[in-house]
């Protein structure tokens, strides 16, 4: 291959880079680009040759010259300038960020000659941090609380409970349908609470077996059952000084509750297969979808049990009770998913809004992220439209199962509580209150409250 072939050769290749590449002489005037180079400068070849390279605007090159630089430009002191960001102006007047190395040129002798430089167009990479930035400011925007969107009344009650739940130490329990969120609301106690530096273990109470549960609240020693083959260290103790989130605890069985009764009042656990008591310090968080006073008078649960999870009860409510962060939780849904699939799609129909501010949920809030999810995968337009959605936000409302759940009422359960106790001490406010794990003050002033007249409610229940 002779030096013409492979002088045509290189210009080939020059060319067919996607990075600009441009040769300056001593002087910095412009003596070759390449076909890249023009596209993203918007200057035609002819245009550059001859021309100086402030032609171009740089702001890297322009700071150079305003210190005093010896020379057309600093690289001729540096020698080189590796992986430096820079802005260029384009002929169009656009400004574009960029990418750009640049190294001296000598000839045989030594002698500087000149100078070749590379751009590499970061427009499209800036245009995408600059998405990511504003998405990430929708998905923390002034209507969440940590991690958990609502501006509806209704949550700005449960935003109020959390952080005053965040401030003890005391028992907490989430009383809420299944999509609700308890798992949010335990994690945003966690992280604001006192204990936020501590592990935060969770465990789903209704996924396993009475012994299989046992084995993983407390712990089991080698050949405790069968395929117990080495010691392990239960939940508690790994939540040792932090909190522990029991989930689905209304299925928690009998003989388990009395175990953890013992736990939460001597503040010790025994791994299975073990007499040996650990010391364990952890904080319950436990969550429900259940009506557990209504278990407790069936017999199927057990009401001094009850009584101490109970201590500080935090109560969600459905989706269909707070219609106002549907929108909200709409539009957190949708840009979190088109920055995930890196789908081009521009927005939510207003009809599409409407069929889910109508819809009642029975699935909550993870019935809707559920419906965003299935329409970023039948959506092939521009906006989400009502056919996008999965079938059954589609069927009429009449269609819709007139049976819903009865929401809790934190009141109510207050109130049934403090009944309870009362009958249980007969009357005596300070037996009650220590029951409950409040001052005798906090009973008087839920009496009060609920218009309970202690003498007269044991009479008439009795």
């Amino acid at each position: 291959m002779t030096g013409r072939e492979l002088d045509g050769y290189w210009k080939t290749v020059v060319n067919t880079l996607r990075d600009g590449i441009m040769i300056v002489n001593t002087r910095g005037a412009i003596v070759s680009v390449n076909r890249a180079f023009e596209q993203i400068t918007g200057y035609d070849r002819e245009e550059l040759i001859g021309k100086s390279c402030e032609i171009l605007h740089c702001d890297t090159c322009a700071r150079a010259r305003a210190e005093g630089g010896a020379f057309w430009c600093s690289l001729y002191l540096s020698e080189e300038a590796e992986q430096r960001k820079c802005q260029i102006r384009r002929k169009d007047g656009r400004e574009i960020q960029a990418l750009k190395n640049a190294a001296i040129l000598r000839d045989a002798e030594g002698n500087v000659i000149g100078a070749v430089e590379t751009l590499a167009d970061l427009s499209e990479i800036t245009e995408k941090e600059n998405q990511i930035e504003a998405f990430r400011r929708q998905l923390h925007s002034e209507d969440e609380f940590h991690g958990i969107v609502g501006s509806s009344a209704a949550m700005q009650r449960v935003f109020a409970m959390i952080e005053n739940a965040a401030a003890s130490d005391a028992p907490v329990i989430i009383y809420g349908e299944s999509g609700t969120g308890k798992e949010l609301v335990s994690r945003a106690i966690h992280d604001i609470g006192l204990r936020r530096t501590r592990p935060f273990v969770k465990v789903n109470c209704a996924s396993l077996t009475e012994s299989l549960l046992e084995s993983e609240l407390f712990g089991h020693v080698r050949g405790a059952y069968t395929g117990a083959y080495k010691d392990r260290v239960g939940r508690f103790e790994l939540a040792n000084k932090g909190d522990i989130f029991l989930d689905e605890i209304g299925d928690l069985p009998i003989p388990t509750q009395t175990k953890l009764l013992r736990v939460l009042e001597e503040k010790i656990v025994e791994r299975v297969g073990s007499s040996t008591p650990i010391t364990t310090d952890v904080r319950i968080i436990s969550a429900t979808n259940k009506d557990l006073l209504q278990l407790v008078e069936q017999g199927a649960y057990r009401q001094d049990f009850y009584f101490r999870i109970n201590v500080i009860p935090i109560v969600l409510p459905p989706l269909r009770q707070r219609v106002d962060d549907i929108p909200l939780l709409a539009e957190k849904f949708f840009n979190k998913l088109r920055l995930k699939s890196g789908k081009e799609l521009a927005g939510i129909s207003r009809e599409t809004m409407e069929l889910l501010v109508n819809h009642s949920w029975p699935g909550n809030v993870r019935e809707l992220k559920g419906a965003f999810e299935y329409a970023f995968v039948t959506c092939h337009e521009e906006m989400i439209q009502p056919i996008h959605l999965p079938e059954t936000i589609l069927r009429p409302k009449a269609a819709e199962t007139a049976a819903k759940k009865k929401a809790f009422s934190l009141k109510e359960i207050e109130k049934q509580e403090l009944l309870e106790v009362l009958e249980r001490t007969g009357g005596n406010q300070s037996k009650a209150a220590e029951i409950l794990g409040v001052s005798r003050v906090t009973v008087w002033n839920r009496m009060r409250r609920f218009g309970i007249d202690a003498k007269r409610t044991i009479e008439t229940r009795g």
